[in-house]
């Protein structure tokens, strides 16, 4: 059982590094980071302990499956701040228009906003059915609503000339 030696971090030109299934342990070596050229990287199955490296250069690159089976690892990613100078970005669809692959399937949601209002409908029914003190009041707020949208619709409409009944004046 041993450690990452730092001195891997020398290896400029290197370009392929599989430290996995060693039974390593300590930290990682944040020196790593300067292997700019390296494009394959595993350290996975060690009993590698502390911080992961920062995800800058070509670590940037690397999924989190190099870090499997570490138990003690930490490689949680920091919360990152939002910019208030970027905006953020909005999804418009695929290329072609369509929007599939959105934030909501529509088809789904068009059925749940139907199966909803239905039986909204069938428990406004089952209440009015069941309790008929309730139903009178339902029936008299409907009248008077009614009635009221009926005499704004007389007051406030203009009647058309040509239906004007013609009164001689005397």
């Amino acid at each position: 059982m041993g450690s990452i030696p730092v001195i891997i971090a020398n290896l400029s030109q290197i370009e392929s590094l599989d430290l996995s299934h060693n039974n390593l342990g300590g930290v990682i070596p944040s020196q790593l980071t300067k292997l700019h050229s390296i494009s394959t990287f595993s350290i996975a199955y060690n009993n590698l302990s502390g911080k992961c490296p920062r995800k800058i250069a070509q670590f940037n690159t690397f999924d989190e499956d190099i870090y499997l089976g570490n138990p003690l690892l930490d490689c949680t990613l920091p919360l990152m701040t939002p910019n208030p100078l970027v905006r953020p970005t909005t999804y418009h669809g695929d290329e072609e228009g369509e929007g599939e692959g959105g934030f909501i399937d529509m088809e789904s949601f068009y059925i749940g906003g139907l199966v909803s209002y239905v039986i909204v409908l069938l428990v406004i029914a089952s209440v009015l059915r069941i309790n008929p003190y309730w139903r009178r009041v339902w029936f008299y707020c409907a009248d008077v609503a009614l009635t009221t949208c009926y005499y704004f619709v007389v007051d406030h409409l203009p009647v058309p000339t040509r239906y004007k009944v013609w009164e001689p004046r005397i």
